[in-house]
């Protein structure tokens, strides 16, 4: 296998324009440069990157003329890289993040050289303290976010997914907007075969942060959970798993409004058709099972 040719996406919606620049700086600076950069403006004008900030590679920048959420950013960024045709690994970074160490790419390239069923990377993500909050370590519970290996999930925030395994499960599930988008890309992943490899050395340092701060968090995280399971478990498993999350989430939230807007959402979830369904293997729920995250919960 020859070595993998390393793309990296960032979308943005323009509201964080010196974070973009700092972010594309911190890529400028890695000791392997990517072959291309994509830059998606989701809903807004983009300025001009290239020559301001010297990046490396061939820059694109690709203007959409609405916001169409974190997956069909990121799918507008895939489709422009398929056109092109010369990239293997595309590297997804949240436009409010930073690559504070400079071998970020090249430790992924490396990664996916060493094997060829290697689909997803997910990196670590800590804030400006080193500290990473425990809903960023994709395991059950309290674990150590410094120990890697192959887990059944990854971050949206900083991630590698290689070209061959999207041309094979398909992209972003655009419809879900934000929320729950990686776990169906990550279901989907395994499902095929794909390997998901937590690889806490590549650090992605980013603010601390609450998924809450979105105003339209509640709703989307309970119909996109819905979605989720209907769209990927068999069906004896799709009460159970919604099931758990409606009592995780009676018991976890103290907010009558965004109880209120939870289950609003998952009435949506039912209500509004999910999507395309192809459930996952009852293998596939054993296999992620045993590496610690059973899709039950």
């Amino acid at each position: 296998m020859g070595t993998p040719r390393i793309a990296v996406a960032v979308v943005t919606m323009g509201n964080r324009p010196a974070e973009v620049d700092a972010l594309l700086e911190s890529v400028a600076k890695q000791d392997v440069a990517p072959a291309r950069i994509v830059i998606v403006g989701n809903g807004c004008p983009l300025p001009e990157f290239a020559r301001r900030l010297s990046l490396p590679g061939e820059v694109t920048t690709v203007e959409l003329e609405e916001n169409l959420g974190c997956p069909g950013g990121r799918n507008a960024a895939i489709a422009r890289l398929r056109e092109f045709g010369d990239v293997d690994v595309v590297v997804e970074l949240d436009d409010d993040g930073l690559l504070v160490d400079a071998d970020v790419l090249r430790r992924v390239r490396e990664l996916y050289a060493e094997d060829e069923r290697l689909g997803i990377v997910g990196f670590r993500i800590a804030d400006e303290s080193g500290e990473t909050q425990q809903r960023h370590v994709p395991r059950v519970g309290k674990s150590d976010p410094m120990k890697g290996g192959y887990v059944t999930g990854f971050l949206g925030g900083g991630h590698g997914l290689r070209m061959a395994m999207l041309d094979e499960i398909g992209d972003w599930p655009a419809a879900f907007f934000f929320a729950h988008e990686e776990t169906d890309l990550a279901w989907r992943a395994a499902d095929a075969g794909w390997r998901i490899l937590y690889a806490p050395e590549l650090l992605l340092q980013h603010p601390k942060t609450s998924p809450a701060r979105h105003a339209i968090y509640y709703r989307v995280n309970a119909r996109n959970r819905v979605w989720l399971a209907r769209r990927r478990l068999p069906l004896p498993l799709i009460p159970v798993h919604l099931g758990v999350w409606v009592l995780l989430t009676l018991l976890r939230n103290r907010s009558v409004a965004g109880l209120r807007a939870w289950f609003g959402g998952f009435a949506e979830g039912l209500r509004e058709p999910a999507g395309e369904r192809h459930a996952m293997r009852w293998r596939t729920v054993w296999r992620l099972t045993r590496l610690g995250r059973p899709p039950v919960i």
